[in-house]
Parts: structure tokens; C-alpha cells; sequence
């Protein structure tokens, strides 16, 4: 569709660029990027593609903005805290350029829906905070076809790379065998400096604009990285392996995101929690799988700390015929530890505490 004389004057800075151009806008208007996460890369991935012109972004996110977010959190305010992060987001990239559509998608991307949400869009932008995500991410687009824009963080480095794009290699070939629980480090446990992910976001977004456009030599095949201490980056080359880029959907060990094939449980609310507490006499039991720092800096009562690295060797500890509701800080641990739970521990009476310590201490 033509470009109206609103959308002209907006875009009059990439319309000088010759590589751009009048037709290049176009297209970004007419593209459809699905971004997964609204955290620390979402936001500066979804302020420039929004920004840039992109017509259609979908935002997936099933989480709510916590005070602790605001650090690195761009998009958000403190009078955001407790909102949904999709339908926030959407609101606030509505005000930057309301000449784009925003379709919200407020769920945790899984087995049962990552099909149908990859297939909507033109290329997935994955600002994710975990491995699961990441390899059903991969194996969606491997299986759909579609280009697969990924970034990192941890603590001061972070790297950017793009998987699945014109023949190229897939997450996969770079990371064939998904990490232990016990060697997954995330920004609720380590930490993150406050400015990376929008550094790292904001190379996600060029790689995205690069491959809607068809411009330069795309970060496939290659794999950015960048340390903040130093400033130093290097880009490490790897090659497509045949074996590991035909796995998708249908072939994949669905244990390598387990957590998301498990059927949709219902999380129990803070507010619910304390009123079985109340009422039970016979209470479940409270487990912590968080480190012990945060264990000690704050707890539920009587609750039973189990790190997620260490529950897989320690689950003797845990009473055989107690029910379990797990939690961590604000839930990602939690699911992954219920899903282990549930799954490879055979503990069938599992429950979530929904938003974690950080929901419990707010409600």
C-alpha cells in the first residue's frame, strides 16, 4: 500500500537512505513480526521496530511488570507495576506510532500454541528469558519456515545471532543439546546490568529491519558477541549440520521444553494460597526453589528450600504424600521446577504460586 503523506513526513529519515527508499518503507509496513517477551530485549526490540514502521507486531507475553523490571524495563513506569506486560507494551508503542497494529497475545508461548502464533507472522523476534523458549522458538520456525531473530543476556555480556534465514543455520546447530537445570543461570538469580538488554534489544532490531529489507550481510551463520566491562566484541562463524537443522516440531525430544508441553494447569494467586493456608488442616508444603540468598533476604512461612539446580538429587527430601506448591521470585524457576516435578519425578500434585515471592509480598 502506498505511503500516505503522514507516514512520509514520519518516515522522511529512512526514505532519504537509498537503500530504503519509498519501496523499502513498504515493505516494513507491510511486514508482520511476532516479538516473544515484553522484559529487558522485548522492549527496546518493540520501541524501534514500532519506531521503524513495521505494520503488525505481536507481542507475547503472559507476565505482569514488577517493580524489580523498572531497572531495564524501558517501556514501563512505576505506575505500570502489577499490569500485563502485552497489553502495557501495546498501549504505550500505540503513543510512539500509532500508525502501526499491535496484536496481543498475553500467554506463555508453548507446545499447544507456538504453532499457530509463529504462523501469523513474517519473522520471530525471540526476547525470551529461557532455553525452553528458546528451542520450541526454533523448532516452530524450522517447521513454519520462518527467519528466527535471537538474543541473549547475562549479567554484562550478551550476544545476538539469526537462525533458520535463507538456508542458513538453526538454533540448533549452534546449542544441539540444551543445557542442565543446574547450569541455567537467569537475571533473578545473577543479575543484569541495567543498560544491556537495551543494547542487546537494539541489535535484535537491526537484524530484524536487515532481514525484512533484504540489506547487508544478515548475523547468520554468525554469532555476535559483546561484553560491557571491555567493550570488546567478537563474532564467532558456525556452519548448518543437516541432522540438527531438520529437527522441528514433529521430531524434536519434547524434553528439551518440557515444561511447555505439560497441559494448562491452573496457578494458584497469592490470595488463594493464603486462604488454603487459612482454612487446611493439613497444609501442603511450601517449596522454595530459589537460591539461598533470596531465600534468606525473604520467604513464605514455614516454606522448604530446594534450589532448582539441586532438585533432581534431592527430591528424597521432599515428604511422599504432601502435596506441593512450588514457587521462586517470580515464576519462571517455579515452572520449571514443576514441570521436573511433574514429569521426570513423577509428582502428580504440583502446584505454581502465580507471580512468584515478588506477587506474594505485593498482594
Amino acid at each position: 500500500m502506498p505511503l500516505s503523506p503522514t507516514e512520509r513526513q514520519r518516515y522522511q529519515r529512512h526514505l532519504q537512505l537509498p537503500e530504503v527508499g519509498e519501496a523499502g518503507q513498504e515493505k516494513l509496513q507491510a511486514a508482520r513480526v511476532l516479538v516473544v517477551g515484553a522484559g529487558g530485549l522485548g522492549c527496546p526490540i518493540l520501541q524501534y521496530l514500532a519506531a521503524a514502521g513495521v505494520g503488525t507486531l505481536g507481542i507475547v507475553d503472559a507476565d505482569t511488570v514488577a517493580e524489580s523490571n523498572l531497572q531495564r524495563q524501558i517501556l514501563y513506569g512505576p505506575a505500570d507495576v502489577g499490569q500485563p506486560k502485552a497489553t502495557t507494551a501495546a498501549q504505550k508503542l500505540a503513543q510512539l506510532n500509532p500508525l502501526a497494529n499491535y496484536e496481543i497475545h498475553p500467554v506463555r508461548a508453548d507446545y499447544g500454541n507456538v504453532r499457530e502464533l509463529v504462523s501469523r507472522y513474517d519473522v520471530v523476534v525471540d526476547g525470551s528469558d529461557n532455553f525452553p523458549t528458546r528451542y520450541l522458538l526454533n523448532d516452530a520456525c524450522v517447521s513454519l519456515g520462518k527467519p528466527l531473530v535471537s538474543g541473549a543476556i547475562y549479567r554484562f555480556e550478551g550476544q545476538v545471532s539469526v537462525f533458520n534465514y535463507q538456508g542458513g543455520p538453526t538454533y540448533r546447530c549452534l546449542f544441539p543439546t540444551p543445557p542442565g537445570a543446574a547450569e541455567v543461570p537467569d537475571c533473578n538469580t545473577t543479575g543484569v546490568l541495567g543498560v544491556l538488554p537495551g543494547l542487546i534489544g537494539c541489535v535484535q532490531a537491526t537484524e530484524t529491519l536487515k532481514v525484512l529489507l533484504g540489506l547487508g550481510e544478515v548475523l547468520s551463520g554468525r554469532l555476535w558477541v559483546l561484553d560491557t566491562l571491555t567493550m570488546h566484541t567478537r563474532t564467532l562463524r558456525f556452519r548448518r549440520h543437516e541432522a540438527q537443522a531438520a529437527i522441528n516440531l514433529n521430531t524434536a525430544n519434547r524434553a528439551d521444553y518440557a515444561e511447555l508441553c505439560q497441559a494448562a494447569t491452573p496457578l494458584l494467586s497469592p490470595a488463594e494460597l493464603r486462604q488454603l493456608l487459612a482454612e487446611t488442616t493439613a497444609p501442603p508444603l511450601l517449596l522454595d526453589v530459589r537460591e539461598p540468598h533470596e531465600y534468606a533476604a525473604g520467604h513464605l512461612p514455614g516454606a522448604l528450600l530446594v534450589p532448582l539446580g539441586e532438585l533432581a538429587a534431592r527430591y528424597q527430601e521432599l515428604p511422599a504424600n504432601q502435596p506441593l506448591i512450588v514457587y521462586c521470585q517470580r515464576g519462571g524457576r517455579s515452572a520449571q521446577a514443576a514441570a521436573l516435578l511433574r514429569g521426570p519425578l513423577g509428582r502428580a500434585e504440583v502446584q505454581e504460586l502465580a507471580g512468584g515471592y515478588e506477587a506474594w509480598q505485593n498482594s
